[in-house]
């Protein structure tokens, strides 16, 4: 795999652990009074569980979750300092731009040049077989 497709799952992988982090402290947080005005939030919705594992359960998710976000983020460092210096400056990068965008050019009209050919041996091959065809059925003896 090379090193743009290692950079892009890194990152979709950063991706989703923060979404489940952020997902995990959201289902897990305590309900908070907002103001003196509302009443009080509903207890837990989960009133069987005993209350001294969820608490550890729950501060321990979010140590290990953000111990994979920061694994994940080192990783991504490391292959972003496995990437190729670039070579000279913008005026270099844009020549090279150039010079690669002729080469596509050049290589897109030679095969559009093939495809015309090859349209065009199709229509004599479809000329021929129809030809082959019609002597086909002119040589049938009629009954």
């Amino acid at each position: 795999m090379d090193i743009i497709s290692q950079l892009q799952e890194q990152v979709n992988t950063i991706a989703a652990l923060a979404f489940n982090t952020f997902g995990t402290l959201q289902r897990d947080a305590h309900p908070v009074k907002l103001s003196p005005n509302y009443p009080d939030p509903p207890p837990p919705s989960n009133p069987t569980e005993d209350p001294a594992t969820a608490a550890g359960n729950v501060s321990e998710q979010p140590k290990l979750m953000t111990a994979a976000l920061v694994k994940a983020a080192k990783q991504f460092d490391a292959l972003v300092a496995a990437l190729p210096p670039a070579e000279g400056g913008e005026e270099v990068q844009l020549k090279r731009i150039a010079e690669l965008q002729a080469e596509n050019d050049a290589v897109g009209q030679e095969l559009q040049r093939q495809l015309e050919a090859a349209e065009k041996e199709l229509k004599e091959v479809q000329e021929l077989f129809g030809q082959a065809t019609d002597n086909c059925l002119n040589l049938k003896r009629p009954d």
